[in-house]
């Protein structure tokens, strides 16, 4: 478990999207996680999924996904 200060960088319509973005951002060996993974399956137009980071991890992220949109 991280015990950093995790910030959301990016929100998706899908979960498929969000865990797509989390594989560019780990490939890059940047933890990362979703956040509403399950109930934006069911609620995704109210919760949709959101990409978190470290914040420190933040900027590079952001910028390897818009690399890699």
């Amino acid at each position: 478990m991280q015990t950093q200060e995790l910030v959301v960088i990016a929100e998706y319509n899908s979960y498929l999207e969000a865990e797509m973005a989390k594989s560019i951002v780990a490939s890059a060996g940047i933890y990362a996680e979703i956040r509403n993974e399950y109930m934006s399956t069911a609620y995704a137009v109210a919760i949709p999924p959101q990409l978190l980071v470290a914040y420190e991890d933040a900027e590079q992220a952001q910028e390897l996904l818009r690399i890699h949109p």
